[in-house]
């Protein structure tokens, strides 16, 4: 039973691993009532509670770290480049 416990763990660990991506692009827009940013590709992140928007304006070029949480594509960590 331990190993079946186990091994089914270890599964879902992987699992909400593989749903991590990152991803790099220049700000389209910005929605702050949504606390979401749409990329020049296309890309829709809402931004988790805790990551800072006073810096993500149109026409930046960020980095975003992201994993996928009841069909939205959530950001972790953006960064702005320089």
């Amino acid at each position: 039973m331990k190993k079946v416990v186990l091994a089914l763990s270890l599964v879902l660990a992987l699992a909400g691993a593989a749903a991590a991506a990152d991803v790099e692009g220049k700000i389209q827009s910005v929605d702050a009532s949504e606390r979401a940013i749409v990329l020049d590709n296309g890309t829709k992140l809402w931004l988790a509670e805790g990551v800072a928007m006073d810096n993500l304006k149109e026409g930046a070029q960020v980095k975003a770290s992201y994993e996928e949480r009841d069909g939205k594509n959530v950001a972790t960590s953006v960064s702005v480049s320089q």
